[in-house]
C-alpha cells in the first residue's frame, strides 16, 4: 500500500523549487517563447526577478487563500502570474482563455473569486465578466526588454514566499462538466509538488533536458505534467501559445528538444505535416495524454521522428497523474503503462468487487496526487473519493498480468447495443487503421429497437473521398456485427477542446 506523500507535514510553497534554481543556477536559461524576433529567453534569475515584484503587489492586495481567476495563453506571462500568486499564498483559478463572459460569471460565483487577471491578448471577456460581477480586473504586464532589465536588479533574497500547509489549495481547475455544471477540483501544494517529483522520477528528467509544448497551461496536463515537472527537474522549457504543427517541428529542431508533450490530435497533425530540413535526433520521447492514442499513429510517429510516444493516464482530479509507459522501459502500445511512483491504481468490477486480470471495470486511483475534493461540493467529493482515499475515475479499464493499464472508454460513453457493451475506443482503433481516415470519433445514437446503435464521425485525409459503404465494409472485416457503425458521417473537422481533445458531446450526426 502506498499512502506516503513526498511532501512532509510542514510549511511549503509551490515556488520553492523555482527559487532554488534561481539561487544555485541563476544564469542558466529556463524559459523560451516562440521563434519570433526578438525571441524571449529568460534565465532562472530573470524569471524569479519578474515574479518577485508581482508577488509583493499581490500580497498587498489580497489575503492568503483568496481566489483569483487567471486568464492567459501558454506564455511567460502565465508562468509569472501563476508563481507570483503562489508566492503570495493565493489560490489560482486558471480558466480557458476562450471562456465567454457567461462562463466566467459561473466561475466567479462558484469559486468566490476576488478578481480577474488576464493577459492583454485574452482580456475582453474577463474585463466584461469582472465589471458585471463587480470585482476588480487587471491586465497582466507583458514581458519585454525593459521589464527583464528591471528583473536583473531584483534582490531575490528579499522575496519571502508565504509558508503554507501542504493542504493549502494552490489551484482550482474546473472539470469539463460532461455530467453537469463544471466542478472545481482543489489541487493542493502537496498535490502539485508531489506531481512534479513523480514526473521527474518516471520520465528521467534532468537539468540537461529541454521540454516543449503548445498545451494550454490552464489545463492540468500542461500545468502539472509539463510546467511543474520542468521546474522540478530544472531543465529548459519552450512554450508555444498556440499549436501549429510546423512551428512545433521547428522548435523541436532549433531548441534541440528532448521531450515534447501533447495530445493525439497534435501527434496526428505533425505526423502528416510537410517534410522539411529538420533534425529530431535529440528527441528522447513524446509524452501523450488527454485522450487515447491509436496504435497506428504511435507507429507512424516513431517512423518519422525516431522517438517513441510514451502514453500516460491521469485526470484533473489526480493532478494529471496515475500511470505511464516508461520511455526507458517496456512500452506496450494500446496501454497507458504502469503505476507512477507513489501512486496506486486498481480496477473495480461492475459488481463492486476487485476485478481479475484482464477484466474490465472502473479505474480507481489512490495517492498524494488525488485532489483534496471538489470546491464547496462535499457530497460530490464523498461520491468520488471513498474513505480509504480511492478516487473513482469514471473510466473503464483493465490491467494485464504485468500491471499495464488499458483504458477501454469512459463509463458514460460506453454504448449498450441490444444488451451488448460496445466500447467506442475499440472501433476508433479500427477506423484509424484505414489509410483514408485522418480523425474519427465513435458515439452512441438512440435507437428504439436496440437502445443505442454505433455512430461514427470521420474526417477523411486531405484529397481523399470516402463512402459509408467503404467504411462499413472495412469494419465488417475486423469487428463483430454489433460493433459495426450503422451511422457514418463525414465531417471537414471534428470539434475539439482547448487541448486539442475531440469533444464527442458536440458532434451532431443529423
Amino acid at each position: 500500500m502506498i499512502r506516503r506523500s513526498i511532501v512532509e507535514q510542514s510549511s511549503h510553497n509551490l515556488i520553492d523549487p523555482l527559487l532554488e534554481h534561481a539561487r544555485t543556477r541563476p544564469d542558466e536559461v529556463f524559459l523560451r517563447g516562440p521563434l519570433s524576433e526578438p525571441r524571449l529567453e529568460l534565465t532562472w534569475a530573470q524569471l524569479a526577478g519578474l515574479i518577485a515584484p508581482r508577488a509583493r503587489e499581490l500580497a498587498a492586495l489580497y489575503a492568503q487563500g483568496e481566489r483569483v481567476i487567471l486568464i492567459a495563453p501558454t506564455t511567460a506571462e502565465f508562468v509569472i502570474e501563476y508563481y507570483a500568486a503562489q508566492a503570495a499564498g493565493l489560490t489560482v483559478v486558471a480558466v480557458n482563455p476562450l471562456s465567454t463572459p457567461r462562463e466566467l460569471a459561473y466561475y466567479i460565483a462558484d469559486s468566490g473569486a476576488s478578481a480577474i487577471h488576464a493577459h492583454p491578448a485574452t482580456a475582453e471577456a474577463g474585463e466584461t465578466a469582472a465589471r458585471e460581477a463587480g470585482i476588480p480586473f487587471a491586465a497582466l504586464t507583458t514581458v519585454g526588454a525593459e521589464s527583464v532589465a528591471a528583473a536583473a536588479r531584483e534582490d531575490l533574497g528579499a522575496l519571502s514566499p508565504a509558508r503554507l500547509p501542504a493542504e493549502h489549495v494552490a489551484t482550482l481547475l474546473y472539470t469539463s462538466g460532461t455530467t453537469g455544471r463544471p466542478k472545481g477540483a482543489m489541487l493542493t501544494v502537496r498535490n502539485l509538488l508531489d506531481s512534479g517529483r513523480n514526473g521527474v522520477e518516471a520520465s528521467g528528467l534532468t537539468t540537461d533536458d529541454r521540454s516543449g509544448t503548445a498545451l494550454p497551461l490552464f489545463h492540468v496536463f500542461g500545468l502539472a505534467s509539463v510546467l511543474i515537472c520542468a521546474v522540478a527537474a530544472g531543465g529548459q522549457l519552450t512554450l508555444l501559445p498556440r499549436f501549429d504543427a510546423v512551428e512545433l517541428m521547428r522548435v523541436m529542431d532549433t531548441d534541440r528538444l528532448t521531450l515534447v508533450a501533447g495530445v493525439p490530435t497534435m501527434w496526428n497533425a505533425i505526423t502528416h505535416a510537410p517534410e522539411g530540413e529538420y533534425d529530431f535526433s535529440s528527441l528522447r520521447f513524446a509524452l501523450s495524454g488527454g485522450a487515447s492514442i491509436a496504435v497506428g499513429l504511435m507507429r507512424r510517429f516513431e517512423e518519422r521522428f525516431g522517438a517513441r510516444i510514451a502514453e500516460g493516464y491521469g485526470l484533473t482530479e489526480t493532478t494529471a497523474q496515475a500511470t505511464l509507459n516508461r520511455w526507458d522501459g517496456v512500452i506496450k502500445p494500446g496501454t497507458v503503462g504502469t503505476d507512477l511512483p507513489n501512486i496506486e491504481t486498481k480496477i473495480v468490477a461492475l459488481d463492486g468487487t476487485d476485478a481479475d486480470v484482464d477484466e474490465v471495470g472502473e479505474v480507481c486511483v489512490r495517492g498524494s496526487i488525488v485532489m483534496a475534493g471538489y470546491w464547496n461540493r462535499p457530497e460530490a467529493t464523498a461520491e468520488a473519493i471513498d474513505a480509504d482515499g480511492w478516487f473513482r475515475t469514471g473510466d473503464l479499464g483493465s490491467k494485464d498480468a504485468d500491471g499495464y493499464l488499458s483504458i477501454v472508454d469512459r463509463l458514460k460513453e460506453m454504448i449498450i447495443h441490444g444488451g451488448y457493451n460496445v466500447y467506442p475506443r475499440e472501433i476508433e482503433e479500427v477506423l484509424y487503421e484505414h489509410p483514408g481516415v485522418l480523425e474519427a470519433a465513435v458515439i452512441g445514437s438512440p435507437d428504439e429497437h436496440y437502445g443505442q446503435i454505433v455512430a461514427a464521425a470521420i474526417t477523411p485525409m486531405p484529397g481523399v473521398e470516402l463512402t459509408a459503404a467503404e467504411i462499413e465494409a472495412f469494419c465488417r472485416e475486423r469487428l463483430s456485427a454489433y460493433k459495426i457503425p450503422r451511422i457514418i458521417r463525414f465531417l471537414e473537422a471534428l470539434p475539439k477542446g482547448a487541448t486539442g481533445k475531440i469533444q464527442k458531446r458536440e458532434i451532431a450526426l443529423d
